[in-house]
């Protein structure tokens, strides 16, 4: 069977979804992996590496999806790229299923398999294949390292001749995947750092980091289904916003990283908030982009000054790391692919399997995720046509 590495096509996507150390532990299994010329150049893998690791390069894409039994994507593929692929391969990539249901009725109808990584669980079992978990990691390191390089004060404090410069003061809201290592990088630095979550659970980990758990009382645990927080109601997202900007009113760094899967982002931060904060303080929005933003001013793709503020709004940032990104997307996706491929080469797509089931998303053209499946007005599994 033959895999397919290609070029990203997205505009800043500098990531490749296999990089060269990956490639043996796929042609063990008898795979033929066939990667497009230029693919992981943008990440600092040339192709002579990848042919080195044992892999075949193609000289454009029609050449790489030729006979594709497999194409493993870091982005979904655009229209001109969906035609190109093989009815009946197996598409792997980040499909944003809950976020564009149409685009899953689109892959369907070529009659592709398709699992999405987002739809990964984040189960013990399952870690060692989670893209979010390893992505977030490095979008949080560089939310901190955006945040530094656009604050007009140290993030340290500064000991000199001719005085001391107090150290910069940080809230991170959130302490998922992004948010913990927002903190650690922070405290790096050398800034005094707090966070906020409404899971009373992540406490002991913030507090681990040397950071400050900010303790508002909603009267709830707002813990959710994998990891995740669950969605606030209106009373509830309120309160905790009035609660929160006598908070964040007094910090010089802000880094947010709230989302709940398949909703719009809570919003934390409204403008009487970045109104109220001092000059040239700094907010990066890592839930910018289709979930909406946790700031109510935040610009997709954007970095905007508002009331004195500079609000980061940029989207993908761990593209902007593009090497150990891939490193790490790539033995995410060999993990996956060993549950998924047998020792002998062979497929073995077990629906049983419930790593295999949650990230499936079409099969053979039909449309297997629920959440996709009631968006489209189809009958979910069991319910009469």
């Amino acid at each position: 069977m033959i895999v397919a590495v290609p070029r990203e096509t997205k505009q800043g996507e500098r990531r490749v979804a296999l990089v060269p150390d990956g490639i043996s532990r796929l042609t063990k299994s008898g795979l033929t992996v066939r990667v497009e010329s230029g693919a992981g150049e943008s990440a600092g893998f040339i192709d002579e590496a990848y042919k080195t690791a044992g892999a075949e390069i193609a000289s454009d894409a029609a050449s790489l999806y030729k006979g594709a039994d497999f194409v493993l994507k870091i982005q979904r593929p655009d229209d001109a790229e969906l035609k190109l692929i093989p009815k009946s391969a197996i598409l792997i990539a980040l499909l944003s299923p809950l976020g564009d249901p149409q685009y899953v009725k689109k892959i369907a109808d070529h009659g592709l398999t398709a699992i999405s990584l987002e739809l990964i669980p984040r189960t013990t079992r399952a870690q060692s294949m989670d893209v979010l978990s390893s992505q977030a990691n490095i979008a949080g390191y560089k939310a901190v390292i955006l945040a530094a390089a656009n604050a007009p004060t140290f993030f340290p404090m500064m000991t000199t001749a001719a005085g001391t410069v107090p150290p910069a003061k940080a809230i991170v809201l959130g302490a998922g995947v992004a948010g913990l290592q927002a903190i650690a990088t922070a405290r790096r630095l050398g800034a005094v750092v707090s966070a906020f979550d409404v899971r009373a659970v992540v406490k002991e980990q913030v507090q681990s980091l040397g950071a400050e758990f900010v303790e508002i009382d909603l009267g709830i645990d707002a813990s959710g289904a994998g990891g995740y927080a669950r969605a606030l109601t209106e009373e509830e997202s309120k309160k905790q916003r009035a609660l929160l900007g006598d908070v964040i009113a007094q910090k010089d760094i802000v880094i947010t990283t709230a989302q709940v899967p398949g909703r719009p982002a809570p919003v934390m931060i409204e403008e009487e908030t970045v109104k109220r904060m001092k000059p040239g303080s700094v907010i990066v929005d890592l839930a910018a982009g289709e979930a909406g933003g946790n700031c109510t001013l935040t610009k997709k793709n954007e970095i905007i000054t508002a009331h004195g503020v500079t609000i980061i709004g940029l989207t993908d940032l761990a593209a902007t790391v593009p090497n150990d990104a891939s490193k790490l997307f790539t033995r995410n996706m060999t993990t996956l692919m060993a549950l998924i491929v047998t020792k002998e080469g062979a497929l073995n797509l077990d629906f049983s399997d419930d790593i295999v089931a949650a990230a499936t998303i079409t099969a053979n053209g039909e449309i297997r995720h629920a959440g996709t499946r009631q968006a489209l007005g189809l009958p979910l599994e069991g319910e009469a046509k």
